[in-house]
């Protein structure tokens, strides 16, 4: 059964995967000098991104979370070459269609270190904190967070015009970081990406996390006291 890939270019960041499970509703944002295109998948609402350098119309796949059909229908109906595939952590709801898609693409694969043997396929490449992603003309900066797990990584996009926009995996939602689970991870969690992400960016960069809806560091920057107030 094909499967009908429809992409607006009408960009809300608010997706949802397809009722029908028959079809593919993405969404693309245009940048100065690539392409931003969000879908989502599977039950737990995943996000997945593909990154296109405009120039050179390299891709880079961000999480191949789940229906692995979906995402490569949409991959063929994205102009251009898929180029690596990045994981942001090693949750499995962001995995799950990775050793498919990596079958069907066979492209270079990258994970943060340390989550790495997590994954159903051993990296090519591991990713530490300060690291670069070249994606044709494009260079992306990795970050890695710890916290939600002890190899998340979020990739820096800056674009021509100065603008940044964040791909951080489930380390950092509108209204809050990640989920952590023992002792200390929250602190950790929150003092990273305090430091390293709102530390280091202005207001008017784009978040696109690991699920739901995009924000920007500046809606939520004026939270930040009271996360770490609230301890989650």
């Amino acid at each position: 059964m094909s499967i009908e890939v429809g992409i607006s270019d009408e960009y809300t960041g608010d997706v949802s995967p397809a009722e029908d499970h028959h079809g593919v509703h993405a969404q693309r944002r245009t940048l100065d000098d690539a392409t931003i295109v969000k879908m989502s998948v599977g039950p737990m609402d995943n996000n997945v991104y593909v990154v296109t350098d405009t120039a050179t119309g390299r891709r880079l796949l961000i999480d191949a979370a789940n229906d692995p059909d979906s995402i490569l229908a949409l991959l063929d109906a994205l102009p251009g070459e898929l180029t690596q595939i990045v994981t942001t952590h090693g949750h499995a709801d962001h995995w799950q269609a990775l050793e498919a898609v990596d079958a069907a693409t066979r492209v270079p694969t990258a994970a943060g270190a340390a989550d790495a043997p997590e994954l159903p396929v051993a990296p090519d490449r591991l990713l530490h904190d300060g690291d670069t992603l070249s994606v044709g003309d494009l260079t992306l900066d990795v970050i890695h967070l710890v916290g939600h797990t002890p190899g998340s990584v979020a990739l820096a996009l800056t674009e021509a015009g100065g603008r940044v926009h964040l791909f951080t995996g489930d380390s950092l939602f509108p209204g809050g970081v990640g989920k952590t689970w023992q002792p200390g991870d929250f602190e950790i969690l929150l003092g990273d990406v305090e430091t390293k992400l709102f530390g280091r960016y202005g207001d008017d960069t784009v978040v696109y996390p690991g699920h739901g809806k995009d924000t920007t560091l500046g809606a939520e920057r004026p939270h930040l006291p009271a996360w770490r107030e609230r301890g989650w």
